[in-house]
């Protein structure tokens, strides 16, 4: 068999990979009345999803010294398919918490562990490769809100969770077979000194955790909150508030697919601080529009969003040497993802003591706008990690 079929297998694992992170955003309001729980404590569940996704990853970077990667992508389909069984069985609240913290265990190891390989099955198209890659993801996150509609309607949030680990038994299985009869690429067995890679990259980690790590935090609030946040502040209904969450995850489709072609083609650090300066610029226009201008801003919002995904993981995959980006990059992805994490939970704190959600929010773009400042006064005077060799290299 060949690596395409390898990297279709892995696209299938990773559609439910990332729908069992984003489908807590539509389920905030449902799992709000089943439980009668407040905006914080759902946020905090929700949270923990983010946090069971970062926990992970350092570890399974030591894991990856010793074990072939599709292994743990394999061990990751595993985990997510006891973990959503494991969810479907929840009456309360702490039972739905340690559910959510097991599906995101599952996530964090497979992205630390596939994203890398993917890198690795196709070193001369790295970018367009995780553009597809992270637009199979991106599909998980444009259905999640139909989902839960159509599922409320035949059962109950249940039902999803049931669905997740069904499809993730049976998909992990056709990974297994397809990985045994694929020739890997010999760069995935180079990376055997974790704290090596991070002592030699560590400035190059350390830039990916500012980009990806703050802005995955204002992000994290955004979107997990985003049908509440329709509903209080623009006078939506509940449907019609997943809706528009729908137009976010649809409008990153096309972000993922066009920035992993343009971040082949273009220096990545300038690159990606305009996607940055996008992105705030998006936060502000977002808390004063309604109406039409809301759903086309909306829009805006979700492509810019997911430009930034592939552009990040591009630049540093093909920036890490064979010897390093393992271990780097689980660092790098472990740190990131607990500097986000809380990002949910912290809009669902600020609300419930009566801050407005506009408010919030545009507070965290002001903030996020003075990082990008620092980070572009980085890259103005030579002082970026990895900028120097304009374009990502070869991951190969």
């Amino acid at each position: 068999m060949t690596r395409g079929r390898l990297f279709a297998s892995l696209t299938s694992l990773v559609f439910l990979v990332n729908l069992s992170r984003v489908i807590y955003a539509p389920l905030v309001e449902p799992l709000r009345a089943a439980f009668d729980a407040d905006p914080g404590t759902v946020g905090t569940v929700v949270t923990l999803v983010w946090i069971g996704s970062a926990l992970p990853r350092v570890p399974t970077g030591y894991l990856l010294t010793r074990v072939p990667r599709h292994h743990v992508v394999l061990g990751s389909g595993v985990v997510l398919t006891l973990a959503a069984t494991f969810a479907t069985t929840a009456n309360s609240v702490p039972t739905l918490a340690v559910g959510a913290l097991l599906m995101g265990l599952a996530s964090g190891a497979y992205f630390v562990s596939a994203n890398p390989l993917v890198s690795e099955l196709y070193p001369d198209r790295v970018g367009r490769a995780m553009g597809l890659h992270g637009g199979a993801s991106q599909v998980a996150a444009v259905v999640a809100a139909p989902i839960v509609t159509v599922a409320l309607l035949v059962g109950t949030w249940r039902t999803i969770f049931a669905g997740i680990a069904v499809l993730a038994a049976a998909v992990t299985l056709v990974l297994f077979v397809v990985a045994r009869r694929t020739t890997l690429p010999e760069a995935s067995g180079a990376d055997r000194d974790l704290l090596g890679a991070v002592r030699a990259q560590w400035r190059l980690v350390a830039a990916g955790v500012l980009v990806l790590g703050v802005t995955g935090f204002v992000w994290q609030g955004i979107f997990n909150f985003y049908v509440s946040y329709a509903v209080a502040m623009k006078g939506l209904t509940e449907a019609a508030g997943r809706n528009l969450l729908t137009v976010v995850f649809l409008a990153g489709l096309p972000g993922f697919l066009v920035s992993g072609r343009l971040v082949d083609r273009f220096p990545s650090v300038p690159y990606i601080l305009g996607i940055l300066v996008a992105f705030v610029g998006t936060v502000l226009v977002l808390t004063v529009v309604e109406g039409l201008a809301l759903v086309a801003v909306t829009a805006v919002l979700g492509f810019v969003i997911h430009s930034l995904f592939p552009a990040i993981d591009t630049f540093l995959l093909g920036t890490l040497p064979d010897e390093h980006r393992g271990g780097a990059y689980a660092v790098y992805s472990g740190a990131m993802m607990l500097t986000q994490a809380s990002g949910s939970s912290a809009v669902g704190q600020l609300v419930e003591r009566g801050v407005p959600y506009d408010v919030v929010f545009g507070g965290f773009a002001v903030g996020l706008a003075v990082l990008v400042a620092g980070l572009g006064l980085l890259w103005a005077v030579g002082r970026f990690p990895g900028a120097e060799r304009g374009r990502p290299a070869s991951a190969g």
